[in-house]
């Protein structure tokens, strides 16, 4: 499993484009900067910076969609020259080689959000749009790594598509699907699609202003909600590599 893993972060080092994908946990924060500096306001709260730039779209279209591309990539080699063949022969466990491709989306999507809230720190504190409190900063870390771990498990759905896929398009048009419906689903039902349910477990203490939900909060659902997709894309994923001998 461990030398799974290794493998997957060596070939990563190869694909520039993934560490290009990087730079766009970069938009929200720098938009948030224009918004701000446009209407020349000073003093903002640091709840209402933060919520524009690590809070809303980069929740639930930014690293969803990224993530969905580095799921469809990391899978896309081996299915397109039917390596897998060769990986059985090893023999490779089916869940173990799945996992270490999870295990590389869990890292990125932390490093992903990590970056956000420095980006958001650093456009918010430097031109003096916030005030420099270090409580509201470890706030915004926490909510940032709570986005990150729970965003990796959240796509589990889409590593599991791109696992039974040969192709890039499929997955890359259902990721597309699976974001926009999260955002979607967040005013209809929250507890039906596991990125509405990750966006209740991240504001279960109200902390974020501007933000009326039209039902009750019950976090345990969400939890609950992010494990039932999670369980059925494993077992149908399992399978699915299981025919692929």
């Amino acid at each position: 499993m461990l030398n799974l893993i290794q493998t997957e972060f060596l070939k990563l080092r190869r694909r520039k484009f993934v560490w290009f994908m990087l730079s766009t946990s970069l938009i929200m924060p720098f938009l948030a900067l224009l918004y701000f500096n446009y209407f020349g306001k000073k003093d903002i709260e640091p709840m209402q910076f933060y919520k524009m730039s690590a809070y809303g779209f980069t929740l639930f279209i930014i690293l969803p969609i990224v993530l969905g591309m580095l799921c469809t990539m990391l899978m896309r080699e081996e299915n397109q020259y039917d390596m897998l063949k060769q990986l059985w022969i090893v023999p490779v466990s089916k869940m173990g080689y799945l996992l270490s491709k999870f295990f590389v989306v869990f890292v990125y999507s932390i490093c992903f959000m990590l970056i956000t809230a420095v980006a958001s720190v650093i456009f918010s504190v430097i031109p003096g749009y916030v005030a420099l409190e270090w409580g509201s900063i470890l706030n915004l870390l926490e909510k940032c790594i709570i986005i990150g771990v729970l965003s990796a498990f959240v796509m589990l759905p889409i590593l599991a598509i791109a696992a039974s896929q040969k192709g890039y398009i499929l997955p890359a048009c259902v990721t597309l699907v699976y974001a926009f419906s999260g955002f979607i689903l967040m005013s209809i039902n929250a507890y039906l699609h596991p990125i509405s349910s990750m966006a209740l477990i991240v504001i279960c203490n109200n902390d974020i202003p501007g933000v009326v939900l039209k039902q009750e909060m019950n976090i345990p659902f969400a939890f609950l909600c992010i494990g039932i997709w999670d369980i059925v894309a494993l077992l149908l994923s399992n399978i699915a590599l299981k025919r692929r001998k």
